[in-house]
């Protein structure tokens, strides 16, 4: 059943191909480029299945080859020669299909989107602040680990240290269907590096992801409704974003979402950041209105607490990380939070499918 399953699903996404291949090659293509940016996009996301699928096929008849000339073979020292090289093969085919059949799960009308994060640190100061920078450190490494682009577009740094918070483009197939699975709040217990008396803290911080919409999607919004402010950008030295006086701030006062750009120099691009990531928040925002689970689109203060965590960081007494949506534990805590996050994606997104 499963194999039909797939065989269908694969049909459909070779046709779905030929149909973007044949829109991108019509001669007035680029005479509407952000549709030709929204095709070239949705165009790489179906590779992004079918290559893998087409690669695994090959890997799977190669085997199926060296299996019948190893079974002809008659001499035993030839085979057993042989046979470790077959069987690394082998596992690499079944970690393909695994990474495969994780993708096939991705099947959201957004999963295969850019995506926006943004971390909040909780209530909590410094503490709260160097763990929303160590959260940042964790999602940059897994982004580059996977191929893909994050682009810094605004940036808060924290009183003492750290960061309040900070907001990434993240290009590349998928990057909404995976990102989405740590979305919520994330605690940490350590010892602190910032008490002098070694004592234990519990410091909170989120991480709200949102997908890139793209321009044909209808979402309304009523100039009225928008309070747009000019800020000087800020980040520690230069390092993260230029310090110019473009930044700009944009409020949606009905539901009081807050959108800022700072990456670029010039107002205008900045404006335009800041706009479409207001209709990626706004489509959300209207999703989650409709599903009636307003509890995934969280404040920023009160709510970044006990009792809201998807996940546990513990580095005293003990050492563990453990989803508590998926009670997915692993014991290795600096590997996680050094990106090693796909098996508690891959447990999410398989309990999730279909929901």
């Amino acid at each position: 059943m499963k194999k039909c399953e797939v065989i269908f699903d694969v049909a459909e996404r070779q046709s779905q191909l030929e149909k973007l291949e044949q829109a991108a090659s019509a001669p007035d293509f680029w005479n509407d480029q952000n549709k030709a940016r929204d095709i070239i996009r949705e165009t790489n996301a179906v590779r992004a299945v079918l290559n893998p699928y087409q690669e695994l096929l090959a890997g799977l008849h190669d085997a199926g080859e060296m299996l019948e000339l190893l079974e002809m073979e008659e001499d035993g020292a030839q085979v057993q020669q042989a046979l470790p090289g077959l069987n690394d093969q082998l596992d690499g085919l079944e970690k393909q299909l695994d990474a495969l059949e994780l993708k096939s799960l991705l099947s959201g009308p957004l999963d295969a989107s850019n995506a926006y994060l943004t971390i909040h640190a909780g209530a909590g100061g410094t503490e709260s602040c160097d763990w929303a920078d160590m959260l940042y450190r964790m999602y940059r490494r897994y982004l580059e680990d996977h191929g893909y682009e994050a682009e810094i577009i605004d940036y808060q740094p924290g009183d003492e240290a750290g960061i309040k918070s900070i907001s990434l483009q993240v290009t590349g197939p998928y990057a909404y269907g995976y990102m989405r699975a740590e979305r919520g709040v994330h605690r940490l217990v350590r010892i602190s590096p910032f008490d002098s008396n070694k004592r234990r803290h519990t410091s909170f911080a989120s991480l709200d992801v949102v997908a890139q919409v793209a321009e044909d999607v209808e979402i309304e919004i009523n100039e009225d409704d928008l309070r747009i402010d000019t800020y000087r950008a800020g980040g520690a030295g230069g390092q993260h974003v230029n310090k110019t006086d473009s930044a700009i701030r944009i409020t949606h006062l009905p539901t009081g979402i807050v959108v800022q750009c700072q990456a670029e120099r010039s107002q205008h691009s900045n404006r335009a950041k800041a706009y479409d990531m207001l209709r990626a928040r706004l489509y959300e925002y209207q999703m989650d209105q409709k599903r009636k689970e307003m509890e995934r689109f969280y404040g920023t203060k009160g709510e970044i607490a006990w009792g809201h965590q998807i996940r546990s960081y513990v580095l005293q007494p003990y050492t563990m990380v453990k989803d508590h949506r998926t009670d997915v534990e692993v014991g290795n805590v600096q590997a996680v939070l050094d990106g090693a996050l796909d098996v508690f994606i891959e447990a999410y997104l398989k309990k999730t499918v279909g929901q």
